[in-house]
């Protein structure tokens, strides 16, 4: 039992290195593009990144992580969508929450730029773990005996 969570929690990993990769590159793009520090545009911008992850991510971890337990149906794609949902509220809060507070402290001067992509880490990091944990026991969750005898 360890060694299966050990090793869903690895590939969940490299997966999410993949979609950090998909995420900061394309909010950085968006940023570059419309530079900006508006939370409007910043939570418009973090979304659109965040659905191209999600993307990312529902495609790899039905292949790879929990491939075992994907059925690839309705349900489960509503699943899907519910915790996607719940870790985009997760990231859009701590992204521009985190954000306002670096930009606002007087503390250090941090540039912009590297604010946004603290920020973003800190986002990325809290969504995914929630979003793990949502995968695990509710979207990708093993069936009941009883429920798969009827």
């Amino acid at each position: 039992m360890a060694k299966k969570l050990r090793t869903q929690m690895m590939q969940f990993g490299f997966i999410g290195i993949s979609n950090a990769i998909v995420d900061i590159v394309s909010l950085n793009v968006l940023l570059w593009i419309w530079p900006t520090t508006q939370s409007s545009l910043l939570f418009v911008f973090n979304t659109i990144a965040y659905i191209l992850t999600i993307i990312n991510s529902y495609i790899w971890n039905t292949k790879y992580t929990f491939s075992h337990r994907a059925n690839i149906d309705t349900k489960e794609i509503s699943l899907f969508i519910l915790q996607a949902t719940i870790a985009l509220v997760i990231s859009n809060l701590v992204f521009i929450g985190a954000f306002r507070l670096l930009v606002d402290q007087t503390f250090i001067s941090i540039p912009v730029f590297i604010s946004q992509n603290i920020a973003k880490g800190l986002a990325m990091f809290l969504s995914s773990s929630a979003s793990f944990f949502f995968m695990k026991f509710f979207v990708f969750r093993k069936k009941d005996v009883n429920q798969t005898e009827h």
